[in-house]
């Protein structure tokens, strides 16, 4: 028996219900999404008008600051998870192959940490230069504050059972929708309203392609 977006079935060989796991994928996007827009809100309405963010150098600065703050609790932490439970187990050779289930989990947790850090940094950094006000400013602490939510609700949630893992991807949603809110703003600055345009459209025809594909597999032969 196979499920009807993907053609996997329903139960694997290890017992895994994919039409339950989705759908409770499914459930947590939808508490979840909501949610973050409204922490984004209330952090960006709330926090008071940065000084001094006249500068670009200074806007970039602050950004990188944030960045450092965001890596210290999101990357640092899972690196010492890891690192304290091998010491205290046998798990101290890490060639033996006897993690724990919560290992597994952290050194997953701590790959895709590093992989949403390559859109979260360049993102956020482009962004504070647009930000060309102390006002405007508040977006990157509001962004930097929902991504930073986002990983240890993901951390957390990936513990209490894989399925659970969406109600942290918000802040990857976040990242996306910077960078191309960024690639638009530099496609206008070189060439205009076409510009702008070009890289939105060319993402989401990428987009839809791949959506096609995974529900859709044989139409990629």
């Amino acid at each position: 028996m196979t499920t009807a977006e993907t053609g996997e079935p329903v139960n694997s060989g290890h017992g895994v219900d994919v039409r339950g796991d989705q759908m409770a994928l499914k459930i947590g996007g939808l508490i979840a999404f909501p949610t973050t827009f409204a922490v984004w809100l209330a952090v960006y309405y709330l926090a008071p008008p940065l000084n001094g963010m006249s500068d670009a150098v200074a806007r970039l600065f602050f950004a990188m600051n944030c960045c450092c703050v965001a890596v210290l609790f999101c990357f640092v932490t899972p690196i010492e998870a890891i690192s304290h439970e091998r010491l205290h187990s046998a798990a101290i050779d890490p060639l033996s192959g006897v993690e724990s289930h919560r290992m597994r989990v952290n050194h997953r947790y701590l790959q895709q940490t590093l992989e949403q850090l390559l859109l979260f940094v360049p993102g956020l950094l482009s962004l504070a230069l647009y930000c060309n006000s102390g006002s405007a400013m508040r977006a990157v602490v509001a962004s930097t504050v929902v991504w930073i939510v986002s990983r240890a609700v993901y951390w957390v949630a990936y513990h209490q059972g894989s399925q659970y893992r969406s109600a942290g991807l918000t802040g990857m949603v976040q990242s996306i929708l910077i960078l191309l809110y960024v690639s638009a703003r530099f496609g206008y600055d070189v060439a205009g309203i076409a510009g702008a345009a070009a890289p939105l459209v060319l993402y989401g025809a990428i987009e839809i392609y791949l959506v096609n594909v995974t529900r859709h597999p044989e139409r990629a032969r």
